[in-house]
């Protein structure tokens, strides 16, 4: 890919795809060809699940919020026994997120299903990457229950945010409008969690930032992920240009450098550094020894 073009393109293409282009319209705009921006896409995802998961550790957070937002590979579940081939991934898919509430970090993510096993795998990931005891607050998904317990055991003040939704079918005004609610309950799980603290507002505004940023996530469109791969390889160069490139207009820096992990602002170019230090050495006969790597983290 260096070798084909310079930074500066390579810049480009990486910055419009953060900002929410599909990558049809990158490879019309830029004039290069939808694979060559696929493949810097799975370069670029490559290399900032790295840079995630050896940088953001012993963060040192006060209050912890996690949430997940839905998106489908190739159909939505209901229709993948539908589909002509069948193909690996397919179906709904769920991005689970971990925020510190006060710097706005994205401690961990991970892309999967909704289940038991991905929360006790999510929970046990944002737990190695604390540094220290932390409020946690999440939905009322049940299956935080066991997966904190089983990650944090008693070192943790957990609170589950349950919000009550109203039955009246008058509230629901379009096909993707949830009911109306009418009101939310805070309950202790663990510990003793400051109720000021127990809500999920950061999360759930940075999963909108998630949809709105990302083309894959915008609804009623054919924008959705084709390959499961190509999916995570998104969700990883958007969380590592998030944290460490974008300022926050409220606290006037990086997530990143407001929670210690950087003291650096970079910026897409620095990503594309990132691709060009982890390019593999070439052996004598030419052939790339790369091992595959799972970059959800």
């Amino acid at each position: 890919m260096a070798n084909i073009f310079d930074t500066s393109k390579r810049t480009q293409i990486l910055s419009m795809l953060v900002e929410g282009m599909s990558m049809r319209s990158v490879s019309r705009i830029t004039g290069v060809s939808i694979n060559t921006v696929s493949k810097l896409l799975v370069d670029a995802g490559n290399a900032c699940a790295e840079y995630h998961d050896k940088t953001v550790r012993n963060v040192k957070a006060k209050h912890i919020q996690c949430d997940e937002i839905w998106s489908f590979v190739c159909a939505k579940q209901k229709n993948v026994k539908k589909m002509k081939a069948q193909i690996d991934g397919a179906g709904d898919v769920w991005t689970w997120t971990a925020l510190d509430a006060d710097s706005k970090l994205i401690v961990s993510y991970l892309v999967g299903g909704r289940d038991a096993a991905y929360a006790d795998a999510f929970m046990q990931d944002v737990c190695d990457r604390l540094a220290n005891r932390v409020q946690l607050t999440t939905d009322g998904h049940k299956a935080y229950l066991e997966a904190v317990e089983g990650a944090f055991g008693a070192d943790v003040d957990y609170a589950q945010l349950i919000k009550i939704y109203g039955n009246s079918t008058e509230s629901v005004k379009g096909r993707y409008s949830p009911a109306e609610c009418t009101g939310t309950k805070k309950r202790a799980i663990e510990g003793e969690p400051d109720k000021k603290h127990v809500n999920t507002s950061y999360v759930e505004r940075m999963n909108l930032n998630i949809r709105m940023g990302n083309r894959r996530f915008t609804r009623l469109t054919n924008a959705f992920s084709k390959k499961i791969d190509n999916h995570l390889h998104m969700l990883s160069l958007y969380f590592v240009h998030y944290n460490f490139c974008r300022i926050r207009n409220s606290l006037k820096v990086s997530p990143a450098m407001a929670a210690g992990v950087s003291d650096v602002l970079y910026d897409m170019e620095w990503v594309v550094g990132l691709i060009d230090t982890r390019k593999p050495e070439l052996k004598k006969r030419g052939a790339y020894n790369v091992k595959k790597k799972d970059i959800s983290n």
